[in-house]
Protein backbone atom coordinates (compact mmCIF):
# COMPACT_ATOMS: atom_id res chain seq x y z
CA UNK A 1 0.00 0.00 0.00
CA UNK A 2 1.27 3.34 -0.74
CA UNK A 3 2.48 5.44 1.90
CA UNK A 4 0.65 8.93 2.45
CA UNK A 5 3.41 10.98 1.16
CA UNK A 6 3.37 8.82 -2.02
CA UNK A 7 -0.22 9.51 -2.14
CA UNK A 8 0.15 13.32 -2.03
CA UNK A 9 2.90 13.54 -4.20
CA UNK A 10 1.23 11.78 -7.25
CA UNK A 11 -1.86 13.98 -6.61
CA UNK A 12 0.23 16.87 -6.44
CA UNK A 13 1.26 15.39 -10.37
CA UNK A 14 -1.88 14.72 -10.79
CA UNK A 15 -3.35 18.10 -9.98
CA UNK A 16 0.02 19.51 -12.23
CA UNK A 17 -1.31 17.69 -15.18
CA UNK A 18 -4.98 18.37 -15.17
CA UNK A 19 -3.38 22.32 -14.70
CA UNK A 20 -0.71 22.15 -17.37
CA UNK A 21 -2.81 20.89 -20.41
CA UNK A 22 -6.26 22.58 -18.77
CA UNK A 23 -7.99 18.81 -18.33
CA UNK A 24 -7.09 17.69 -21.67
CA UNK A 25 -5.53 14.63 -20.82
CA UNK A 26 -8.66 13.69 -18.09
CA UNK A 27 -10.50 11.39 -20.23
CA UNK A 28 -10.38 8.45 -18.37
CA UNK A 29 -10.91 4.91 -19.67
CA UNK A 30 -14.15 3.60 -21.27
CA UNK A 31 -16.13 3.79 -18.43
CA UNK A 32 -16.54 7.50 -16.37
CA UNK A 33 -13.29 9.82 -16.25
CA UNK A 34 -11.67 11.97 -13.96
CA UNK A 35 -12.34 15.10 -12.67
CA UNK A 36 -10.71 17.89 -10.39
CA UNK A 37 -12.64 18.25 -6.69
CA UNK A 38 -12.39 21.11 -4.50
CA UNK A 39 -13.34 21.66 -1.49
CA UNK A 40 -13.00 24.21 1.83
CA UNK A 41 -10.93 22.38 4.31
CA UNK A 42 -12.56 21.01 7.45
CA UNK A 43 -10.31 22.42 9.23
CA UNK A 44 -8.70 25.32 7.44
CA UNK A 45 -11.61 26.37 5.25
CA UNK A 46 -9.02 26.96 2.45
CA UNK A 47 -9.53 25.01 -1.21
CA UNK A 48 -8.07 21.57 -0.89
CA UNK A 49 -8.27 20.07 -4.77
CA UNK A 50 -7.80 16.37 -5.63
CA UNK A 51 -8.06 14.02 -8.60
CA UNK A 52 -11.00 11.25 -8.48
CA UNK A 53 -12.30 8.97 -10.56
CA UNK A 54 -16.25 9.80 -11.19
CA UNK A 55 -18.93 8.04 -13.15
CA UNK A 56 -22.22 9.86 -14.56
CA UNK A 57 -25.23 9.14 -12.96
CA UNK A 58 -28.06 10.67 -14.91
CA UNK A 59 -27.29 14.37 -14.43
CA UNK A 60 -25.07 13.98 -11.10
CA UNK A 61 -21.79 12.74 -10.72
CA UNK A 62 -20.47 10.03 -8.31
CA UNK A 63 -17.09 9.83 -6.48
CA UNK A 64 -16.15 7.75 -4.14
CA UNK A 65 -12.94 7.45 -1.23
CA UNK A 66 -10.91 4.28 -1.70
CA UNK A 67 -8.29 5.83 -0.71
CA UNK A 68 -5.97 2.80 -2.47
CA UNK A 69 -7.25 0.30 0.01
CA UNK A 70 -6.08 2.48 3.33
CA UNK A 71 -8.46 1.37 6.57
CA UNK A 72 -9.37 4.98 6.60
CA UNK A 73 -11.00 7.27 5.04
CA UNK A 74 -9.46 9.91 2.22
CA UNK A 75 -8.62 13.27 3.56
CA UNK A 76 -10.71 14.84 0.41
CA UNK A 77 -13.66 12.42 1.59
CA UNK A 78 -13.73 13.83 4.95
CA UNK A 79 -13.64 17.63 3.79
CA UNK A 80 -16.28 16.87 1.22
CA UNK A 81 -18.96 14.93 4.01
CA UNK A 82 -18.63 18.90 6.12
CA UNK A 83 -18.71 20.79 2.56
CA UNK A 84 -22.29 22.10 1.93
CA UNK A 85 -20.84 22.70 -1.73
CA UNK A 86 -17.38 22.26 -4.24
CA UNK A 87 -16.58 22.99 -7.10
CA UNK A 88 -15.92 20.31 -9.79
CA UNK A 89 -13.82 20.54 -12.73
CA UNK A 90 -13.59 18.14 -16.07
CA UNK A 91 -11.62 19.34 -18.70
CA UNK A 92 -12.17 23.27 -19.07
CA UNK A 93 -15.76 23.46 -17.18
CA UNK A 94 -16.28 24.18 -14.01
CA UNK A 95 -19.49 23.54 -11.92
CA UNK A 96 -20.68 24.14 -8.57
CA UNK A 97 -22.40 21.14 -6.98
CA UNK A 98 -23.64 19.97 -3.66
CA UNK A 99 -22.46 17.02 -2.27
CA UNK A 100 -24.85 14.38 -1.11
CA UNK A 101 -23.15 11.30 1.06
CA UNK A 102 -24.94 8.02 0.66
CA UNK A 103 -25.56 5.83 3.43
CA UNK A 104 -27.67 2.88 4.21
CA UNK A 105 -29.64 0.77 0.78
CA UNK A 106 -28.65 3.58 -1.34
CA UNK A 107 -25.00 3.69 -0.31
CA UNK A 108 -25.16 -0.25 -0.84
CA UNK A 109 -27.46 -0.35 -3.89
CA UNK A 110 -25.21 2.49 -6.02
CA UNK A 111 -22.11 0.75 -4.49
CA UNK A 112 -23.02 -2.90 -5.82
CA UNK A 113 -25.20 -1.55 -9.26
CA UNK A 114 -23.47 1.47 -10.30
CA UNK A 115 -19.86 1.45 -9.37
CA UNK A 116 -19.09 -2.16 -8.93
CA UNK A 117 -21.27 -3.08 -12.36
CA UNK A 118 -18.94 -0.30 -14.28
CA UNK A 119 -15.85 -0.58 -12.54
CA UNK A 120 -15.44 -4.05 -10.96
CA UNK A 121 -11.63 -3.57 -10.07
CA UNK A 122 -12.43 -0.97 -7.77
CA UNK A 123 -13.52 -3.91 -5.60
CA UNK A 124 -9.99 -4.64 -4.50
CA UNK A 125 -9.55 -1.63 -2.44
CA UNK A 126 -12.55 -2.10 -0.83
CA UNK A 127 -11.19 -5.54 0.62
CA UNK A 128 -7.93 -3.89 1.42
CA UNK A 129 -9.38 -1.45 3.00
CA UNK A 130 -11.89 -3.44 5.92
CA UNK A 131 -14.30 -0.55 5.52
CA UNK A 132 -17.28 0.42 3.59
CA UNK A 133 -16.28 2.68 0.86
CA UNK A 134 -17.94 5.86 0.98
CA UNK A 135 -19.69 7.26 -2.07
CA UNK A 136 -20.78 11.08 -2.82
CA UNK A 137 -23.29 12.12 -5.67
CA UNK A 138 -22.93 15.53 -6.89
CA UNK A 139 -25.68 17.41 -7.67
CA UNK A 140 -24.74 20.39 -10.16
CA UNK A 141 -25.40 23.70 -8.82
CA UNK A 142 -24.46 25.90 -11.47
CA UNK A 143 -21.23 27.28 -13.22
CA UNK A 144 -18.09 27.94 -11.16
CA UNK A 145 -16.59 31.44 -10.36
CA UNK A 146 -13.47 32.10 -9.45
CA UNK A 147 -14.62 32.83 -5.73
CA UNK A 148 -16.91 29.86 -6.11
CA UNK A 149 -14.05 27.49 -6.86
CA UNK A 150 -11.83 29.03 -4.32
CA UNK A 151 -9.74 29.76 -7.13
CA UNK A 152 -8.65 25.95 -7.48
CA UNK A 153 -5.61 26.59 -10.08
CA UNK A 154 -3.99 28.25 -7.50
CA UNK A 155 -2.43 26.36 -4.68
Amino acid sequence: MASHAMKARGNAIGLWIHRAFRGRLDGGGKVGGVLMLTTPGRRTGLPRSTMVRYLDDGDTRLVWGTGSGSPTEPDWFRNLRQAPEATIEIGTTSTRVRPEVLEGDELARVWRDVVLAQLPTVAKYEHRSGRTIPVARLHPLGPATDAAAGSPRRD
